[in-house]
């Protein structure tokens, strides 16, 4: 059902405009939006709910039912009596009323999208309600999540659609109280690049509007819309994923996190039994801050030992004797590349064993 605050603001323009008072009432005579105390109509409002009357005046004011569905939903009420009062009062009831069409079609379009992202329609119910619902059912579309610090923040959602208000083939939804998701349908031009471009003016938007921390995170185009499910898969991978491996990043795509992604669906026992096969009881992150630091410099200047002691501000000698003290420690060498790669991925798997202990499922 529509909300009361929008039928509310709903009058409130239309008083703006045509300078006549306006109150929404229930099939009860219960007052549910007003720009002006009419609670005296309340009764004559429950007998002109039961009457046959479409619209009446009554006690000086214009009565106007409005239906939901064929069924009778509000009454609304106008003040003022003559041609131009009963005008003035039909043209609102016909505003509130095709304002509660497009809201239920919303609803459904938005029930729909909801059930199509969490795999709960059978194929043939896709393509049946995608027609019904006027929705292309071959255009390439992505998936984005939105998640807010903290949680989902009341306004991200109301942010979301108005970010994306000008595209009406974009829709804006969420299944669960943490994240918002837009279902975000492409052009014929470059897709990733149109995608990247369009989370970064969200990110850039939220933030303008005061929301803070947010992540955003979205899968692959698909082709058609049966396989949105898939993309919004991908992006609930892609925001876990990044969390764990891509902490500093606000914006993460699902094609962009390579080793990652296979790291994050290992089984917890099978990476405590790589671990320790590799490196016996320790830990390859319990080294000191000193050492830790110059492994990822190593890694982050391709295992290059001339360009890492630059960057670390030490002789070539002191980062070759470093290397040498880990190797006797470990028995890997990181200037040997199947070393290196292993000791790289041993961190990134201490780094998802970590975090799925402390995850709060």
């Amino acid at each position: 059902m529509i909300s009361n605050q929008i039928l509310q603001n709903t009058i409130d323009g239309l008083k703006n405009i045509s300078r006549v008072e306006f109150c929404i009432m229930d099939v009860d005579g219960k007052e549910v939006a007003s720009t002006a105390d009419m609670s005296g109509s309340a009764k004559a409002v429950a007998a002109f709910a039961a009457s046959p009357a479409d619209s009446q005046e009554i006690q000086g004011h214009q009565f106007f039912k409005i239906f939901d569905d064929q069924m009778l939903e509000y009454v609304l009420v106008a003040s003022g009596t003559g041609e131009d009062a009963y005008m003035i009062g039909k043209l609102a009831a016909f505003q509130i009323q095709n304002l509660l069409v497009a809201y239920k079609e919303r609803l459904d379009k938005d029930n729909f999208v909801k059930n199509l992202l969490l795999d709960n329609l059978l194929l043939v119910d896709i393509y049946s309600r995608s027609k019904k619902l006027r929705i292309q059912t071959d255009a390439p579309r992505a998936v984005l999540i939105v998640e807010s610090l903290g949680g989902r923040d009341s306004n991200v959602l109301e942010l979301a659609r108005a970010c994306f208000s000008a595209n009406s083939k974009d829709f804006v939804t969420e299944v669960d109280e943490n994240n918002v998701i837009i279902v975000k349908e492409l052009t014929d031009g470059d897709r990733a690049k149109e995608m990247a471009r369009t989370a970064k003016a969200l990110w850039a938007y939220l933030v303008k509007e005061g929301i803070q921390g947010s992540r955003i995170a979205y899968g692959t185009v698909v082709q058609e819309i049966k396989e949105v499910s898939r993309s919004y898969k991908e992006a609930r991978m892609a925001l876990d994923v990044g969390k764990i491996f891509f902490d500093e990043r606000e914006i993460i795509a699902y094609g962009e996190l390579g080793i990652g992604r296979l790291i994050y669906q290992l089984p917890i026992p099978l990476c405590k039994m790589f671990i320790r096969e590799i490196f016996g009881g320790k830990s390859p992150d319990e080294f000191d801050e000193e050492t830790l630091g110059t492994i990822y410099k190593f890694f982050e200047n391709s295992l290059n030992v001339s360009e890492t002691s630059r960057q670390l501000f030490i002789h070539r000698n002191t980062l070759v004797y470093r290397l040498d003290k880990l190797q006797k420690s470990t028995g890997l060498d990181l200037r040997v590349f199947e070393d290196a790669i292993t000791f790289k991925i041993a961190l990134m798997v201490v780094k998802y064993m970590k975090y799925m202990e402390t995850a709060d499922f």
